[in-house]
């Protein structure tokens, strides 16, 4: 595990500071509702953003973005044996997959509190966490995200990106487990909802457009701190 330093401290401050420079404020969630929200992370597995949005503009044309609603469309499934809700989220990719993801996830909103979401105010985060483990098809990523951005609650999001662009930095290595990973980050940043919002924002950005699986390292806010690419202009000479 990666334990709180005053070097880490200062790295991330610096990190941030050098992209929020690049990116400016980017007001990431997008998201209505916070049950739009729920969708979104479930929807944004596997695939871009812009995907997404194409399958949540459908369910928003059509009024199914709603736990019930959501339900009431799966109990209706066409003669043509096609799914409704499957066909709405197509644009998302594997939308069987992720149809019966976000049926699993309307039924636990109707269980758990009648479709009003901020009745679980109340909730520890530790114990709302563990409730969204146990959905089916939401993993540590996609809850973390859920509490980050639904509910807001201070837990650091960790994704491929953010393993990516820590890893080349040199700071962890490339298989560092999610939990020691989200550790740096909570025990060297202020535990502030807005500031884990915009840095986890402030990551995609960079792994959208410069840390890239091949990466465009000329152009990044981030080279002067970066292990990759020393190393990678070392080789060139």
């Amino acid at each position: 595990m990666i334990g709180s330093t005053k070097n880490n401290k200062e790295l991330l401050q610096q990190i941030y500071n050098l992209l929020r420079n690049r990116f400016g404020y980017l007001n990431w969630w997008p998201g209505d509702t916070p049950f739009e929200v729920m969708v979104g992370a479930i929807l944004t597995q596997n695939t871009s953003w812009t995907n997404v949005e194409k399958a949540i503009d459908n369910l928003k044309k059509t009024g199914i973005l709603s736990p019930k609603r959501i339900l009431d469309l799966s109990s209706r499934i066409s003669s043509s044996d096609e799914d409704n809700l499957s066909r709405l989220i197509k644009p998302s990719g594997y939308y069987n997959q992720k149809a019966r993801r976000l049926r699993e996830l309307s039924q636990w909103v109707i269980n758990r509190c009648q479709g009003d979401l901020s009745t679980l105010q109340s909730v520890s985060t530790p114990d709302l966490r563990e409730e969204l483990l146990d959905i089916n098809g939401i993993g540590l990523e996609t809850a973390d995200s859920i509490l980050l951005y639904a509910f807001n609650r201070p837990v650091f999001v960790i994704d491929a990106y953010t393993r990516r662009i820590i890893s080349r930095m040199g700071i962890c290595d490339v298989d560092i487990k999610y939990k020691d990973l989200q550790e740096l980050f909570v025990q060297n940043l202020d535990r502030d909802v807005e500031l884990y919002n915009d840095f986890h924002a402030q990551i995609v950005a960079l792994g959208k457009y410069h840390c890239k699986p091949k990466p465009l390292c000329g152009t990044c806010p981030l080279m002067g701190f970066c292990e990759f690419y020393r190393k990678t202009q070392r080789s060139k000479k």
